[in-house]
């Protein structure tokens, strides 16, 4: 495992990063994404681009193998299909084993943003650079059981860390809370950084949920269930999200 051995420490105060300058997770702004695994997959223009009205901030497609997770969903003509009906970025979640092979034709098919887990990467130092080398904003996403430690060597090619607060593979399941802890973690280590990285959460994000992780410092917030289930309707749901993740910011 990368960085196996390597302690961290959480700070009370935000230091000086290497720039010179001051960086407070409270200043990244709020981003709701919803997850479209619990869409209307015969309609699934449609619900993005109603996500879109709603007022989210990207939409995520969470891509699934049957290998690395039992399920699978989406590949990348789905997505390529979607792309011209909304403006809103998309992110590929990329649940799959061995996803070297698969990520040019994930950002062909208009991905903005290309996650990949730690647990899957054979090399994660290469496939983080080949991202960036095929002109996407790079990922990596953490297991429940996964240490931070894991991608502490890499940080330097990351735009967006993403801390499992579920399982990967299924959707609609129940927020762990004891994840809060490495979340706090993750947003201290990029505080000291030097360079900003976007720190998202993935897993029983709602509105009864969202204020721990939000307040642990997580600011890119994917939810799935918690929109679809809003008998208000998504605009609700993600205005309701949004002011709950607001407000444990504070």
């Amino acid at each position: 495992m990368v960085g196996i051995g390597v302690r961290f420490t959480v700070h009370e105060t935000v230091e000086t990063t290497k720039e010179g300058q001051m960086v407070d997770m409270k200043d990244f702004p709020v981003s709701i994404i919803p997850s479209v695994l619990p869409a209307d997959f015969a309609r699934l223009g449609e619900e993005c681009q109603a996500l879109e009205k709603a007022g989210v901030d990207r939409i995520q497609f969470d891509v699934m193998d049957g290998r690395f997770v039992p399920n699978v969903t989406f590949g990348p003509d789905v997505i390529a299909a979607v792309r011209p009906l909304v403006d809103v970025p998309f992110e590929a979640h990329l649940m799959v084993a061995e996803p070297d092979g698969l990520l040019e034709r994930f950002v062909a098919a208009g991905n903005e943003f290309a996650i990949v887990h730690a647990e899957a990467c054979l090399h994660l130092h290469r496939t983080l650079a080949t991202i960036a080398d095929l002109g996407a904003r790079a990922g990596v996403a953490l297991n429940p059981a996964t240490p931070l430690e894991a991608v502490i060597h890499v940080l330097d090619l990351v735009d967006l860390l993403l801390i499992m607060t579920v399982n990967p593979g299924f959707g609609g399941q129940r927020y762990i809370a004891t994840m809060e802890p490495k979340i706090r973690q993750a947003a201290d280590v990029i505080a000291h950084g030097d360079h900003p990285i976007e720190l998202e959460v993935d897993g029983g994000i709602s509105p009864e949920t969202v204020a721990g992780p939000a307040g642990a410092g997580a600011r890119a917030l994917v939810a799935g269930s918690a929109l679809y289930r809003d008998p208000e309707g998504l605009e609700h749901a993600v205005t309701e999200l949004r002011t709950r993740a607001e407000l444990a910011c504070q």
